[in-house]
């Protein structure tokens, strides 16, 4: 199968595509012929060697899968060859998605819906379990609340904003002017252009000084360390992005806040209430690129760079007929 093969640590050039053998099925798992998989910052960022000590190389990584099951092994139950599937690998947990054919636990595994694309499904798999995590098992944001979800435009905010206003929340988000269009059709309630106005003032003068119930925070830094001026009181952040220096929290005490940090886990059954969602037309996820499988690393410099000009995702066709 061909394959591409993170070799060392560093730039997009760190890669070389190659030829492997293709993987064998044991008990309990699945093998994929993967149609597509995509982009995410946790790509680059393994890629560039934040977690070496959780990546041996030479490593086949990448982290969404959208395929058809090629071969199962003995116990599977829940798929038969032909089934279209979708999922995140097990992170930091044997090989990832850059590769022609995957193998996977078949608990981690759903169904792929029939109404996405294979490009569109592997384009949600870990920013839609991401954004799941984050909004409805920690900040557990409820009907009539109000959330503000920062980079909205972006792979997990786009998701993000389309959740929270399924669950019917007033929804706020940072994005750049040129990008408003694209997050009001998403269901964006306010929108804040960063690069014009403080968010904090945005929000405190749209919610009468209240603040915001939940923020989330996919940027970090900076971002984080701010994000208790727009909240509530008894509100609650939640970020993706782990803290890179001290974080001062003495805003988030005074307004006796909770934090939560999410690396989100797998598992069928974010991809199962995904999927519901999708079949009543509240989610889809957005392309906004897409690469071959030999052009992973133009992709990876292009989501490394600033103003990419990527809304949503970038995709990667793999596979036959992943679009």
């Amino acid at each position: 199968m061909k394959a591409l093969r993170l070799t060392s640590f560093g730039g997009p050039e760190s890669f070389e595509l190659c030829d492997l053998p293709r993987p064998v099925p044991q008990a309990g798992q699945v093998l994929v012929r993967v149609h597509a998989t995509s982009i995410n910052p946790l790509d680059y960022q393994v890629r560039r060697g934040d977690y070496p000590g959780l990546v041996p190389l030479p490593a086949i990584t990448g982290h969404d899968v959208s395929g058809v099951v090629e071969e199962v092994g003995p116990g599977v139950t829940a798929f038969s060859p032909g089934d279209e599937v979708w999922y995140t690998p097990q992170i930091f947990d044997g090989p990832g998605s850059y590769a022609e054919y995957h193998v996977a636990a078949q608990g981690i595994v759903g169904k792929k819906p029939s109404s996405l694309s294979h490009l569109e499904a592997a384009s949600l798999t870990l920013v839609g379990g991401t954004a799941w995590e984050a909004l409805v098992v920690r900040a557990a944001l409820r009907v009539g609340e109000s959330i503000l979800v920062h980079g909205g435009a972006g792979g997990v905010g786009h998701v993000a904003i389309q959740l929270a206003r399924a669950i019917g929340a007033r929804v706020f988000t940072t994005v750049r002017e040129a990008n408003f269009e694209f997050a009001r059709s998403l269901g964006a309630d306010v929108l804040i252009d960063y690069e014009k106005e403080d968010y904090v003032d945005a929000v405190l003068r749209e919610t009468g000084g209240r603040g915001v119930d939940v923020v989330f925070d996919t940027i970090g830094g900076d971002t984080l360390s701010r994000s208790p001026d727009a909240l509530a009181q008894l509100g609650r952040v939640v970020s993706i992005v782990d803290i890179a220096r001290p974080q001062n929290l003495v805003q988030a005490w005074g307004k006796n806040a909770s934090y939560h940090f999410v690396f989100t886990r797998q598992n069928r059954g974010k991809l199962d209430e995904l999927s519901a969602l999708i079949e009543r037309g509240q989610l889809r996820p957005h392309v906004g690129a897409v690469y071959s499988l030999a052009d992973i690393p133009l992709a990876h410099a292009r989501l490394e760079s600033a103003n990419n000009g990527v809304r949503g995702k970038i995709a990667i066709e793999v596979g036959p007929s992943a679009s």
